[in-house]
C-alpha cells in the first residue's frame, strides 16, 4: 500500500514538473527524453535478446526432459 502511495506521489510530481506554467521544466524534460530514447531502446533490445536466449534454452531443456520421461516410460512398461 505504501509503494502504491509513493508511486502515485511521484507520478503527480512528474505531471506537475512537466507543466510549463508551474516549474517551467517542460523543455528540459523533452530534451532529456530525446537524449535518453536511443539508450533506453538499446537497453530494452539487449534485455529482449537475453530473454529470447533464455526462452530458447528453456524450450530445449523441456524437450530433453520430455524425451527422457518417454524413454523411461517405455522401459518400465513392456508391451
Amino acid at each position: 500500500m505504501v509503494a502504491l502511495l509513493i508511486g502515485l506521489i511521484f507520478i503527480a510530481f512528474t505531471v506537475i514538473a512537466c507543466l510549463p506554467q508551474v516549474l517551467g521544466w517542460g523543455p528540459q524534460v523533452i530534451l532529456f527524453l530525446k537524449g535518453c530514447a536511443p539508450v533506453l531502446a538499446a537497453f530494452i533490445g539487449l534485455i529482449a535478446v537475453f530473454v529470447g536466449i533464455a526462452d530458447i534454452k528453456d524450450r530445449n531443456e523441456a524437450k530433453k526432459e520430455e524425451e527422457a520421461s518417454k524413454a523411461a516410460e517405455e522401459k518400465e512398461s513392456p508391451a
